[in-house]
């Protein structure tokens, strides 16, 4: 089987899997910051190494190749396991929209435009679009899964 099969049946796959658990729960948006509480490049940036974070990318798709011949950009879908006390350290998703379904677990965003900290808890949705830069942490005792669906164009880009 060739490689393109292998990852396009391994995406139908994941997105199968992630279509089959958000639709066994009501998907509930995730949390939101604070009202009152947005405000642009309120929270700068910080220096977090990754701690505890294992990213698989499950599958991936070069949309220039595809219909919608979209030039230089993949469609990535990836699992993303916190463990408690794990980091996913501070990226920017200026160039890479991405949209993150929480499987298990509750994590905290710390995100460049609130100054609350937000929890995000499992069967919620995250979408991750220009504007957001933030950093993760796993304040809980219970290991976070997160499945997330992005648009990357550089592909030696290894943000989380």
């Amino acid at each position: 089987m060739s490689k393109s099969n292998v990852t396009s049946r391994t995406v139908g796959h994941g997105l199968a899997l992630a279509g089959l658990s958000a639709g066994s729960i009501a998907t509930a948006v995730a949390g939101e910051c604070p009202a009152g509480k947005m405000q642009a490049n309120v929270r700068p940036m910080v220096d977090h190494k990754p701690v505890g974070v294992t990213d698989v990318t499950l599958g991936s798709i070069n949309l220039e190749k595809q219909p919608a011949n979209i030039k230089d950009r993949e469609l990535r879908f990836r699992k993303l396991t916190i463990e408690p006390g794990g980091i996913v350290p501070w990226h920017s998703h200026d160039d890479r929209p991405a949209l993150i379904y929480i499987q298990q677990g509750e994590i905290v965003e710390y995100a460049s435009n609130c100054s609350e900290p937000i929890v995000h808890k499992a069967g919620e949705i995250r979408p991750e679009v220009a504007g957001t830069s933030h950093w993760w942490k796993n304040l809980g005792n219970e290991t976070v899964i997160l499945y997330v669906g992005d648009v990357r164009k550089d592909p030696h880009d290894h943000n989380m």
